[in-house]
């Protein structure tokens, strides 16, 4: 993937409000999805872009991420020097904070693992969002990880796009993923609101995500006689009965038990 204009983005401050365990079930995802990246990464960072007013959200995920990997080095990335201030004092030897943006400010010769981005495109117009992804794919090692997507104020629904590095300066999309904690109970209806930016403004008839949430609707309908044994095993078996359909879906029960449906539909673009 290259820019589309080979114009780097305006880029624009975070709005800054970032609820404690906002971003936990990222964390999860990401341990139980992509377990062994962070278990192997040796000298590369977990970059939590646009970590907002204060370092809540780099900390969680230090103290998260570092269950896996105790020396993972993790960098909080923002626009707003001020924010920045307001962060340096949490810095220890594995974590730092800089001010930037999209081209990640890594020191000086290290590259990043997983660039964590959430909360953040939704701010800017649909067509840059690939001149953003082309900036970031080019802080990531081969094989590393962009997750990018947009959650409610507490974290109890998100949508991410998950793309992977492969030759530079292009990213291969691996797919979407929908995340709920149940609170809120579950119906897919939940979920477009969270749409990340390149998929928000295609919730109309002909295409293909609109299809998707349609078919889903269709496979809550026909599996809800599964709610009677609880609002997880209902998600779950919504799941696999949209892999029957012939979607891409992750059918680890695993994942689907943990309010985590990803569809690894490679046609579905950013551009």
């Amino acid at each position: 993937m290259s820019t589309r204009n080979g114009k780097n983005p305006i880029e624009h401050p975070t709005r800054g409000k970032t609820a404690q365990n906002r971003l936990r079930r990222v964390d999860l995802f990401v341990t139980k999805y992509f377990p062994n990246l962070i278990k192997e990464a040796q000298d590369t960072y977990f970059v939590d872009l646009g970590f907002g007013a204060d370092p809540t959200t780099t900390l969680e995920s230090a103290h998260h991420l570092r269950k896996l990997n105790p020396q993972l080095p993790i960098l909080g990335v923002e626009l707003d020097p001020e924010r920045v201030a307001t962060a340096k004092p949490f810095e220890d030897d594995l974590t730092h904070f800089r001010q930037g943006g999209f081209n990640i400010p890594l020191p000086k010769g290290n590259k990043a693992i997983l660039i964590r981005a959430f909360n953040v495109l939704r701010q800017y117009e649909e067509n840059q969002v690939a001149d953003s992804y082309a900036l970031m794919s080019k802080s990531l090692v081969p094989g590393g990880i962009l997750i990018e997507g947009t959650s409610d104020p507490f974290g109890r629904i998100w949508v991410a796009n998950l793309l992977q590095q492969s030759t530079l300066p292009s990213l291969t999309y691996l797919g979407i993923t929908f995340s709920t904690n149940f609170r809120w109970g579950f119906s897919p209806s939940l979920f477009p609101p969270v749409l990340p930016k390149n998929l928000i403004h295609k919730m109309v008839p002909g295409e293909t995500i609109h299809q998707f949430f349609n078919d889903w609707e269709d496979a809550a309908n026909k599996t809800i006689s599964h709610k009677a044994y609880g609002i997880r095993q209902w998600f779950v078996e919504t799941g696999i009965a949209l892999a029957e359909m012939g979607y891409q879906i992750d059918t680890r029960k695993k994942m689907l038990k943990s309010g985590f449906l990803t569809w690894k539909y490679p046609s579905l673009t950013w551009e």
